[in-house]
């Protein structure tokens, strides 16, 4: 799509840096320079903000990743590539059956009223729970991956979404200020809501997950 539209070298294209590092790829691909930009930290999408200050004279496009379920601020980034005279581009996710959506709701809502100690995801806007993605607060300590590995031990299946932004991969490294995406990076979990999971299985989730509130500081 970016070929297509004439996107080559000497262009840039704002791209998150939070996961997907096919997005950059793809761009390098096209011969054009990704440049990151930080997340909005409730959807872990695009902050239109961010983008906006990451706009330059050689800006071409921006490519808006949905993530986890939710999906980014599409009018705003719209009007935002309309004001500059920028492609906006897409990256979706698979679409799940509606009873299957409608069953990860159901274990998600569960989740958001048991758990304790950590941030539970805003369900905002149509959340379809590809991901449950909690935050475990860190105050300078690992207490995320403490907490992933005290939770697979009492065989809660938990993952990191995202190891480590593309910003800091040694083929994307840029030295730019990205601390929401850089939080986040430190802080999700993604806990399973799979429609496959029984009430059992979600009570031994919340009893792993809530057994261990003494590893965390307060949730924000």
């Amino acid at each position: 799509m970016l070929r297509a539209a004439g996107i080559g070298v000497g262009d840039e294209v704002v791209v998150p840096a939070f996961g997907n590092v096919e997005v950059a790829g793809a761009v390098t691909l096209a011969g054009a320079l990704p440049v990151f930009a930080d997340i909005d930290p409730v959807t872990y999408c695009l902050d239109t903000a961010a983008v906006e200050a990451a706009v330059t004279p050689r800006t071409a496009a921006v490519v808006v990743v949905h993530r986890f379920g939710r999906v980014a601020e599409l009018g705003a980034l719209r009007a935002l590539g309309q004001r500059h005279g920028l492609l906006v581009l897409e990256q979706g996710e698979s679409e799940a059956p509606y009873d299957e959506v409608a069953q990860r709701r159901e274990r998600a809502a569960y989740l958001d009223a048991r758990l304790r100690g950590v941030s539970t995801p805003d369900g905002g806007d149509g959340h379809t729970y590809q991901q449950y993605v909690v935050r475990v607060p860190g105050n300078g300590r690992p207490d995320r991956d403490a907490f992933a590995r005290a939770v697979r031990s009492k065989g809660v299946e938990c993952r990191v979404p995202v190891k480590t932004p593309v910003h800091r991969l040694p083929e994307f490294r840029r030295c730019v200020s990205l601390p929401v995406t850089e939080r986040a990076a430190d802080e999700t979990l993604s806990l399973p809501v799979d429609a496959g999971l029984t009430k059992r299985d979600m009570q031994r989730i919340v009893g792993a997950c809530n057994a261990l509130g003494g590893l965390l500081a307060p949730a924000f």
